[in-house]
């Protein structure tokens, strides 16, 4: 994990099915799939799953992108706003235990399928639901949360079978890329789609075209069945001994474990539990943020005179756009910068990794509660700390991962993810999106209506969140007590 992370990639036993990349190093062109070239096939496989989970992360924020015209639409208060995201990450975390199981016992590929295909048909769905049936609304986002478990669950292990470790985090860093890129993107998508139509539903009917395209990819790009590489299969493949993967059944399969046995084993890694609950602090942050901040500059503008308060037919949405430029910019930024700096910083230390996640949540913590402090007078500060906040959280993404998959052996990996986003998204963003609306509510109730107060309603809200980033330093510092023995320990 020390070494260059360019996207070379280790020999494997010519022929394989599934394997790393071709001996002599190549690189990844864009050119066709060839049987004799496993490793331009295994960069295309990786630019079909970084396209999913670029419709992904469209899909969970198209809602924060229209909220304004969503809150006008139903005639919605701040606390049930919050539980249209809340009930999408319910289910998200929920289901994500049931495809961590079966990712680990059954075909991989099969399973991303379906998922894309029923996530992007209840999208659609969803954008013909009228203003009197908003529990079917609710009801759609909750088994759009579904869909998108499946995905996010299994995908990073594909990837993890491809790349050697010293390849790994660079591609990871790809492939987590496009959590804030999507993320942006849905932010724009919805504000621009509800602006040049003036209808916001039409923002729910562009990412069931691009899941129809990720689906016909997937299904011409991925092979169908996919080899699982442990230290034993590396070490067989160099002797010769290990039969083509599509020839002999996935030997990973031949291990008999339960479900419960692998969460015990699981619960015992102190790595894994302590970066888990690191990712927890960071999932509630960004729950919250990715929900409430177009809203809360919104009202931070009407405050200050800059906008007039939402009461015509579609609300102003240039702040979802900036918002999600900003979170696409930094987002890229982050995620190329802690993978760089954990490439350099591994060179002296074994506990690079978790450092930085600490390090970056303190100093993003920091930035998130300034810009809410200075929200009232300055719209243009405000935004450039959110952009830096962003910027320090977006760090980790990739960099957390990492962690999972070498603190944990191979064949646990699914499961381990799958209760990774369990834990974050319970504790994490499934109740911070309705706990800051709640709280908002509670606030405006104890004072008189007016614009100042909806706004501070928020503004004190919001800052439960740069506590809880705290903590989540407090976690990534605890984990790199255990970092390096739960690493050999994986290793064995």
């Amino acid at each position: 994990e020390h070494e260059d992370t360019g996207l070379l990639l280790q020999p494997l036993l010519e022929g394989q099915n599934y394997g790393a990349a071709a001996a002599d190093g190549t690189q990844c062109p864009s050119v066709s799939v060839s049987r004799n070239n496993p490793g331009k096939r295994d960069c295309l496989v990786v630019a079909v799953l970084c396209f999913g989970n670029l419709i992904n992360f469209i899909d969970w924020f198209i809602v924060p992108g229209i909220l304004l015209d969503i809150q006008k639409y139903f005639g919605l208060s701040d606390g049930k706003t919050g539980l249209l995201q809340t009930v999408f990450t319910l289910c998200y975390m929920l289901a994500a235990p049931i495809f961590g199981y079966l990712g680990d016992r059954y075909n991989r590929k099969t399973i991303l399928g379906a998922g894309i295909f029923f996530w992007s048909g209840v999208t659609l769905g969803s954008s013909f639901i009228t203003e009197s049936h908003y529990r079917i609304f609710v009801l759609s986002r909750g088994l759009v949360g579904i869909g998108s478990a499946s995905y996010s669950t299994i995908a990073p292990t594909i990837i993890a079978d491809l790349f050697e470790e010293g390849k790994r985090t660079i591609v990871l860093s790809i492939f987590y890329i496009f959590i804030p890129v999507g993320s942006g993107c849905g932010y724009m998508l919805a504000a621009g789609m509800a602006k040049s139509t003036g209808d916001w539903h039409w923002a729910f009917r562009v990412t069931p075209c691009m899941g129809g395209l990720a689906l016909l990819l997937l299904i011409l790009l991925v092979p169908h069945r996919i080899q699982r590489k442990t230290a034993a299969h590396r070490a067989l493949s160099i002797s010769g001994t290990i039969q083509r993967a599509d020839e002999k059944p996935d030997v990973h399969r031949t291990v008999k474990t339960t479900w419960c046995q692998d969460v015990g084993s699981l619960a015992k890694n102190c790595s894994f539990v302590c970066s888990s609950l690191g990712l927890t602090a960071m999932a509630f942050v960004t729950g919250a943020l990715g929900m409430w901040m177009p809203l809360f500059l919104h009202r931070a503008q009407v405050v200050q005179g800059i906008v007039p308060p939402c009461l015509q037919e579609s609300c102003n949405s240039s702040n979802s756009l900036i918002f999600g430029g900003i979170t696409i910019g930094t987002g890229i930024l982050g995620i190329i910068a802690g993978a760089e700096a954990a490439r350099r910083l591994r060179k002296i230390s074994n506990k690079a990794d978790p450092l930085i996640c600490a390090t970056s949540m303190f100093i993003s913590s920091l930035c998130f509660y300034i810009a809410l402090m200075v929200a009232q007078m300055s719209i243009l500060s405000t935004f450039i700390f959110i952009a830096l906040g962003e910027l320090f959280l977006s760090v980790n993404w990739a960099v957390v991962t990492d962690i999972l998959l070498y603190v944990v052996t191979p064949r646990r990996q699914s499961t381990a993810i799958a209760l990774q986003i369990l834990v974050s998204h319970l504790l994490g963003d499934a109740g911070s999106p309705y706990l800051i609306g709640v709280i908002s509510n509670a606030i405006q109730a104890k004072n008189l209506p007016s614009l100042q107060w909806s706004f501070r309603s928020m503004q004190y809200s919001f800052i439960i969140c740069a506590c809880v980033g705290v903590f989540g330093g407090g976690f990534f510092l605890l984990t790199s007590f255990y970092i390096e023995e739960d690493r050999k320990e994986a290793q064995k």
